[in-house]
């Protein structure tokens, strides 16, 4: 079943002397449970999809459809993580990670009990009053995360959630959320500029062109599942790394 749909999306910003083309005619399926990637040069887009897909901005042609129903600039049907963890700072982890409840007026306690549960697997157990200035890069992209976990909806996006970590950081970050994501039932939209970190953790890969962004490869990740970091010597792995450098470079579809 088809989750989340973006068709024939274009999008074109204004500029100071001509306008700048985001988005061209893009295409994009994400199917219930997946877990989908975005890679790219930057300045190709990605992030203004999501920003589409959140409703934070309409596109000028195409439609985007969430379980078959039009959401095209609605907002708060999707949890979006931006790239920034943007925590509040006088927020404790837990008041961080039922804001959304907060905002939208929902049952807070409910929220806190579910956030409590969650913290051990989380690996913040133990921080539940702990301000953000006290916690490490690591951890606070963990309660950013858990704070998109609790805003219960089908579809999750992450904006290079590993990003801004350092190596060492990242690869531990990225193991966790492989095992975070099979007890998850919900499907997860990523952008990033990692290859490895796309073939790693995905079920397919969007590869996008230099601005105005279009997919030039909708790559299926035919690696087994459970996946660690063994898998990156796989020549399955290799091959599909090669494939996805190939068309990034030339920014052309393949042959």
């Amino acid at each position: 079943m088809t989750t989340l749909t973006l068709a024939s999306i274009t999008k074109t910003y204004p500029g100071k002397h001509t306008p700048v083309h985001a988005l061209e005619d893009v295409h994009v399926a994400v199917q219930a449970g997946e877990f989908v990637s975005l890679v790219g040069p930057s300045g190709c887009g990605k992030s203004t999809l999501f920003n589409l897909v959140a409703g934070l901005e309409r596109p000028d042609a195409g439609h985007i459809l969430l379980e078959g129903k039009e959401i095209t600039g609605q907002r708060g049907l999707v949890a979006y993580m931006p790239q920034r963890d943007a925590l509040l700072p006088w927020r404790s982890v837990i008041e961080n990670a039922v804001l959304a409840t907060v905002v939208h007026g929902g049952d807070v306690a409910a929220a806190r009990r579910e956030a409590e549960a969650l913290l051990a697997p989380f690996g913040l157990a133990g921080f539940a009053d702990t301000r953000p200035a006290a916690l490490s890069g690591g951890m606070r992209q963990r309660v950013a995360l858990l704070r998109t976990v609790l805003w219960h909806r089908p579809v999750m996006l992450l904006d290079e959630p590993f990003g801004a970590l350092d190596a060492l950081t990242r690869a531990t970050l990225q193991q966790w959320l492989l095992q975070l994501w099979t007890t998850l039932d919900r499907t997860i939209l990523m952008v990033t500029h990692d290859i490895d970190e796309a073939l790693l953790l995905s079920d397919r890969i969007y590869a996008f062109s230099p601005r105005p962004g279009r997919v030039l490869l909708d790559l299926t990740v035919d690696l087994p599942r459970p996946r660690d970091f063994a898998v990156t010597n796989h020549p399955r792995f290799l091959a599909l790394r090669e494939q996805l450098r190939r068309v990034l470079i030339d920014g052309q579809p393949l042959p």
